[in-house]
């Protein structure tokens, strides 16, 4: 809460009225939202567009915590309001491919963020001109081969796909290399980042720390390819509840028998290791199934990745001519 004079809510609704409840003056843009909320988006004195609340019922200023990337300020900005529970801000004097931004205000990926920190909350994100390519998120127990069906779509498809590296906080493996496989951190800098708005999801998965930042995704937008994340239920159900409009697919294994064939296959976990993966991994199965959580549900046969490849490409709309572009797996696939 602050001290900065109410006055300037009203000055602010002055000026520019119109059916969105939108007021501004200079680089400040006011909006209604609900009876007893008005947002004040832009600030002169700050680089990126600074947010605060006026609390009319108790006559007192909130500066929410800001989750995600903030747009930097501009000569001036317009603003929409879009079903009460967000902010389109277009941003003057720039280029169109940084031009739009959404402020999320009562959304339920703020909701959530509200309830955890047990204080106002707000989150930007930006808008994309035209049809984006919707992220992919593919999920699935431990073991069960998202890393290679990951790598497979890229080997064979680089120019269309590209890959959200996640961050840990646990030790790499053998042949891992940073910034490739994962952003290897120490817990307290992510956690840091966390409280921070960075990142788009995070979950503790057998005691570490995994998660998706919101700049990784953005860096795959930017380039013109569709994102692809590899991340637990847990955060997908994270990813689910934010603004990110994504196609999710959980990736399951034949049998409980052969997942846990491929657990001890790796040779890098003792037997603890294992029974704990396991018994992650029954629990992930049972909720990969709950309605509405995820839109496809594929099964991994390792000896053909073609068979779970291909419904992913058809999902994405990849042109397919006999099977001259399928993936190089095995004699199934080859060309007839």
């Amino acid at each position: 809460m602050g001290e900065a004079p109410a006055f300037l809510v009203e000055d602010l609704k002055s000026n520019l009225t119109n059916s969105f409840h939108l007021k501004s003056k200079g680089c400040e843009t006011a909006v209604d939202i609900g009876c007893n909320r008005t947002y004040v988006i832009g600030d002169p004195k700050c680089e990126s567009l600074a947010v605060r609340v006026f609390d009319k019922s108790t006559n007192e200023w909130l500066f929410p915590i800001v989750l995600g990337t903030k747009p930097k300020a501009s000569r001036g900005h317009s603003a929409v309001l879009l079903d009460q529970d967000r902010v389109l801000v277009i941003r003057g004097d720039t280029s169109s491919e940084d031009g739009f931004w959404f402020l999320e205000v009562n959304t339920a990926f703020v909701r959530e963020h509200k309830a955890r920190l047990g204080t106002e909350v707000v989150a930007w994100s930006k808008g994309v001109i035209g049809e984006a390519e919707k992220p992919i998120v593919i999920s699935g127990p431990s073991g069960v081969g998202k890393g290679t069906l990951i790598a497979k779509l890229m080997e064979e498809f680089p120019s269309m796909f590209g890959f959200s590296v996640s961050h840990t906080t646990r030790a790499p493996r053998n042949n891992e290399q940073n910034g490739v496989h994962y952003h290897f951190r120490e817990r307290g800098a992510m956690e840091k980042d966390i409280d921070g708005g960075k990142f788009l999801e995070f979950a503790a998965v057998h005691g570490n720390l995994y998660g998706t930042s919101v700049e990784a995704v953005d860096v795959v937008a930017e380039k013109g390819k569709r994102c692809i994340l590899d991340i637990d239920v847990q955060g997908a159900r994270s990813v689910r509840a934010s603004s990110l409009e994504a196609i999710f697919i959980f990736i399951c294994p034949p049998s409980f028998e052969e997942l846990e064939k491929r657990l001890r296959a790796r040779g890098t976990e003792v037997e603890e290791q294992i029974q704990k993966r396991l018994r992650n991994a029954k629990a992930e199965l049972e909720q990969g199934a709950s309605p509405g959580l995820f839109d496809h549900i594929l099964s991994a046969r390792i000896d053909c990745w073609f068979c779970v490849c291909d419904p992913i490409l058809e999902l994405v709309h990849v042109p397919v001519i006999g099977e001259k572009i399928v993936m190089k797996c095995g004699a199934a696939e080859q060309e007839t």
